[in-house]
């Protein structure tokens, strides 16, 4: 049994609501107080409006607008978040060199700059928008607050999901499509299966995406791969697991692999947590269960 031992300060001050770079819609899901279901919102051509602001190509693949945007590296994913926080008025969570081209690694935040923060120099603490953490994204999906137990699958249980190539009935994902003559592809994000017990959806197949974490959880080596987890379309259903956590170079890209982003406000109490999971950019433990 592997506990989590960030959660206790990465918790602690803050509501994190997470948004995920999909294809072009934002669809706001879930709560950590208490499961809600809340609608899609127009997420528009934000991707594009990002290209052309930046003067920065980020590569992605197009299947729609509806669809998850994928074969975005890591260090990609880290530019749009810092374009969604400086273009609304914020912080930048990830620190780049001026000029640095578009696939060029980040650099560590440093004591003395605002919003250090010494357990994870990757993160600006004054950021709005981040990638989700390992723990953030492990919690919203596996993660059962009504009896504050963490599953192995996203589904609220320790048995895999019933797979599907679309739609939202519970208990189902996108995923396994490996064996059909032509695989369906990713779905919508909206129909990316049933939700987890936070009321997250897409938490199991249809697309992997990019944590914050670096793969040894301490975020400070820039060198260091960068974790991604949750299955996608084509892949077998151990990969939705829990205990599956792959890795590679930050500047790896992969058409099966794309993002989440989350929002992260102050609270006033722990018990005021809020992740919400959201879509956006246009297209580990042991099986045994665990008290919070």
């Amino acid at each position: 049994m592997r506990r989590f031992t960030e959660l206790s300060w990465s918790w602690r001050s803050t509501r994190s609501r997470v948004l995920s770079v999909a294809a072009g819609a934002l669809v706001s899901v879930a709560s950590l107080a208490a499961p809600s279901y809340a609608g899609i919102v127009t997420f528009g051509s934000d991707g594009n409006k990002f290209n052309a602001s930046q003067a920065l190509q980020i590569t992605k693949d197009t299947r729609g607008t509806a669809k998850p945007a994928t074969s975005v590296s890591w260090i990609e994913a880290a530019r749009f978040v810092n374009w969604l926080n400086t273009s609304t008025g914020h912080q930048a969570a990830y620190k780049f060199a001026d000029g640095s081209a578009v696939n060029v690694n980040i650099q560590l935040w440093t004591s003395g700059e605002a919003g250090y923060d010494v357990n994870n120099k990757y993160r600006n603490s004054l950021a709005k928008y981040v990638l989700p953490s390992y723990n953030e994204w492990y919690k919203a999906a596996y993660y059962n607050p009504t009896n504050s137990t963490y599953y192995d699958f996203p589904n609220g249980s320790d048995t895999r999901p019933t797979a599907v190539t679309g739609g939202t009935g519970p208990n189902t994902a996108v995923y396994t499509q490996s064996g059909e003559a032509s695989p369906t592809g990713p779905a919508d994000v909206d129909q990316a299966g049933g939700l987890s017990p936070y009321g997250v959806m897409g938490l199991g197949g249809n697309a992997r995406e990019w944590q914050e974490s670096s793969f040894d959880l301490a975020n400070s080596s820039v060198s260091s791969s960068r974790g991604f987890r949750g299955g996608s379309w084509l892949f077998a259903p151990g990969n939705l697991s829990s205990r599956n956590l792959p890795n590679n170079d930050p500047s790896f890209e992969f058409y099966l692999i794309g993002f989440r982003v989350a929002m992260v406000q102050p609270v006033p109490e722990p018990s005021m947590m809020v992740i919400e999971m959201v879509f956006g950019l246009g297209g580990l433990a042991a099986k045994r269960r665990m008290k919070k």
